[in-house]
């Protein structure tokens, strides 16, 4: 006799396995698409500088000392 029973805990299991399974392909993905991307030359590069606002002076790193 063989007993078929699911309770709530493996079905949430198998429902996390298959959201992190896509999650994984999605990224896998967009990185294996962006390695190619900047091979073949195809990337924009931006080139604002993300710490553009930050304004950091030698003098201020040494009066922190």
């Amino acid at each position: 006799m063989t007993f078929l029973y699911f309770d709530p805990g493996l079905g949430a299991m198998i429902i996390q396995a298959i959201v992190a399974a896509i999650a994984g392909v999605v990224l896998f993905s967009k990185n294996v698409m962006l390695k190619i991307k900047s091979f073949l030359g195809i990337v924009k590069k931006n080139d604002e500088d993300i710490f553009e606002d930050i304004d950091i002076n030698d003098s201020d790193l040494e009066n922190d000392k």
